[in-house]
């Protein structure tokens, strides 16, 4: 399979217009004093919307994500985006890092020197990692899937082709978070001969519904009820992206202001923000993650691994799979498991409970992270 170099160029005609449309906006009203209890703050988003219109440089974020080698390939007819970073020092472990909703492959750009360069940063050398950064299928600059049932096993399935055949790696590491924790976990499941270790932040939340209740410990019992109220309160997003995505479609990839209040409201309710979500992204993040999504018109195309997951569901992972398992809990993620519900599915061996952080780990505490993969993997290392 062709390797292909890759550089984003996005056409000057897609920013002039979402120049317009930003300028054009329809907005809403809002009850006094709703703060965010209704959902995104119409004041912070006239404010980050002015941000966007007048002062946000795509074209420097462009070269800055232009910086790293990117590359695209044709994996079982499906074209994959992807960063391949080459590790400093003799012997570098591979590793895929995949990123979940509503993020993208940017998600990890912070993430990706500290593991390629470690001692540049403080670490040992003997730490350092290929990193390679995939666009899940659907979003950013990977192709947008046109028939059913690409699922987190389809597209564990391309990733693995993507590494062992076409990059040529005879066994890696892999690490995730949200739909990453999924991809990664059926990598393990489905792969196990491929994976060196498997490195998650959260547990994938199907298993809250495959699981038998009268079979937990108190604390499994707490993370079930929690995780129903979880549900109930905030999952309403999850549910229309399960059941009827086209409708929701509609508005989101006609309207900038729409797409980035969709988002936005989830990277602060999601983060260690203490409700200012500049306490944990700059305005260029949110905004250069927004981009993506919308010149690439994907936000329908992610939206629907939603449904695909529920109306095509992988392969149900109730047993334990034996890959060497690392996880590391970040306290304001949406709900930590406890480690006896963890211990049900993985061989953990190895578990960080972070003193801060939140659902998006390696945008807001990309140290803590780096060095709990380096961690973990670092007695593995012979096995690669």
């Amino acid at each position: 399979m062709e390797l292909h170099p890759f550089t984003i160029d996005i056409p000057q005609k897609a920013l002039d217009d979402l120049h317009k449309r930003i300028m054009q906006t329809r907005w809403p009203d809002e009850i006094d004093g709703a703060d965010w209890d209704y959902g995104t703050n119409l004041d912070y988003l006239k404010e980050l919307a002015d941000y966007w219109q007048n002062q946000f440089d795509w074209r420097k974020q462009e070269a800055m994500l232009n910086r790293f080698h990117q590359f695209n390939t044709t994996v079982d007819g499906f074209r994959i985006h992807f960063i391949h970073e080459r590790g400093k020092g003799q012997k570098p472990l591979p590793i895929i890092l995949t990123h979940g909703w509503p993020d993208s492959f940017f998600r990890m750009y912070k993430l990706i020197p500290l593991l390629t360069d470690p001692a540049n940063y403080g670490g040992n050398l003997d730490d350092a990692f290929d990193v390679v950064v995939p666009s899940i299928p659907g979003y950013g600059f990977s192709d947008r899937p046109h028939e059913k049932g690409m699922n987190s096993q389809r597209i564990a399935s391309l990733f693995t082709h993507l590494m062992t055949e076409t990059l040529t790696y005879p066994k890696f590491g892999a690490h995730g978070g949200d739909w990453g924790s999924s991809i990664t976990e059926m990598l393990a499941f489905d792969h196990p001969e491929s994976m060196i270790g498997i490195h998650l932040t959260d547990v994938p939340y199907h298993h809250l519904f495959t699981i038998k209740s009268d079979d937990l410990k108190p604390e499994e019992q707490a993370y079930l009820k929690a995780g129903q109220g979880w549900q109930m309160s905030e999952g309403a997003y999850a549910m229309i992206q399960s059941t009827k995505p086209q409708t929701l479609a509609y508005g989101l990839n006609d309207s900038p202001i729409g797409l980035l209040a969709w988002i936005l409201e989830k990277f602060r309710t999601w983060s260690d923000s203490d409700g200012n979500v500049e306490q944990k992204f700059t305005k260029d993040e949110l905004l250069t993650n927004v981009t993506i999504y919308w010149v690439t018109q994907t936000i329908n195309s992610a939206n629907r691994l939603y449904y695909e997951s529920q109306h095509t569901p992988s392969k149900t992972t109730t047993e334990r799979t034996e890959v060497p398992t690392g996880v590391a809990l970040f306290p304001k993620d949406l709900i930590p498991a406890p480690r006896a519900f963890v211990d049900r599915f993985y061989n953990v061996q190895h578990w960080t409970e972070m003193p801060r952080g939140g659902h998006f780990a390696a945008l807001e505490e990309p140290e803590l992270l780096a060095e709990d993969i380096r961690a973990f993997f670092r007695p593995l290392r012979d096995f690669a």
